[in-house]
């Protein structure tokens, strides 16, 4: 069901600093922040060869990512995003297979523009999941 590594995401207290920690350490091609504000995060891309890294820093009080950093306060990879080729398929498996969905189960938009829902990390291996229409 899950095709490529779309991304690795981790969460950052400061996402200029971040930025440039990647930019210039390790010499990464790291795109400009974009609020999503409907996912309460601003994000940084950063292209590697084979998949992308997000970063991902609290916008607002409210941030899903707020509670993470709170106990993670130097960060850490927050989320693992899979591609799979039709979101609202995989979604009824993994249902119907006891699997569960984040928020009210329906995909949203996602940074890059694409359908995307959320999986219990319980589920998972302790590991949040991100599932992003290919």
């Amino acid at each position: 069901m899950i095709g490529r590594l779309n991304h690795v995401a981790i969460a950052v207290q400061d996402i200029e600093a971040a930025s440039a920690l990647y930019r210039t350490t390790l010499g990464a091609d790291v795109s400009e922040p974009v609020a999503q504000t409907a996912h309460g995060v601003t994000t940084v891309f950063i292209t590697l060869p084979n998949t992308k890294i997000e970063l991902l820093e609290p916008l607002g009080s409210d941030s899903p990512i707020r509670s993470f950093l709170d106990k993670n306060p130097s960060g850490g990879i927050h989320h693992v995003c899979y591609e799979v080729d039709d979101i609202n398929a995989a979604r009824d498996k993994l249902l119907a297979d006891g699997a569960r969905v984040l928020g009210n189960g329906e995909p949203k938009i996602g940074a890059h523009g694409k359908p995307v829902l959320f999986l219990h990390p319980k589920d998972f291996c302790g590991t949040l999941v991100e599932l992003e229409q290919a």
